[in-house]
């Protein structure tokens, strides 16, 4: 069984009770709940989540070179660059860009961290994935095994 870490749309959808062998979780999806929750309780619940991660080193937080590698694959989405020999893509809108910055950040820890990423959000992840080769679970497929 691979490493597996997941997006916060998983979190939200699925609501999993437990996490599976070899989960990780992120920095970034972490960040994402906590300013999501509905209330004190679900930021203590995260809090105590957090802290069991830290200990137990399984908590990924982006490095310089995730933060390096996340501006340049928005630069190049941004751009519409030639990925992985295919040719160009279209370019993406500023807007855009906003709502995928950090979904670019979480590739780039998955990748560097060699997780895969589940999600339900695999039309961002497709083209992302584009300029950093993530490995992609859809959450339909994860949680039907």
């Amino acid at each position: 069984m691979p490493l597996l870490t997941f997006d916060t749309c998983i979190f939200i959808s699925k609501k999993p009770s437990s996490f599976p062998k070899g989960f990780r979780l992120t920095a970034i999806v972490l960040q994402e709940l906590t300013a999501g929750a509905l209330d004190d309780r679900v930021v203590r619940f995260w809090n105590d989540i957090r802290r069991e991660r830290e200990k137990d080193g399984t908590l990924l937080i982006p490095n310089g070179e995730d933060w390096w590698r996340a501006g340049k694959v928005l630069n190049s989405l941004l751009r519409g660059q030639r990925h992985n020999n295919k040719g160009k893509t279209p370019k993406i809108s500023v807007d855009e860009k906003q709502k995928i910055i950090r979904d670019v950040l979480i590739a780039c820890v998955s990748k560097r961290s060699n997780t895969a990423m589940v999600t339900d959000n695999v039309k961002d992840f497709e083209k992302i994935r584009g300029y950093c080769n993530v490995r992609i679970i859809p959450g339909s497929k994860h949680f039907s095994l």
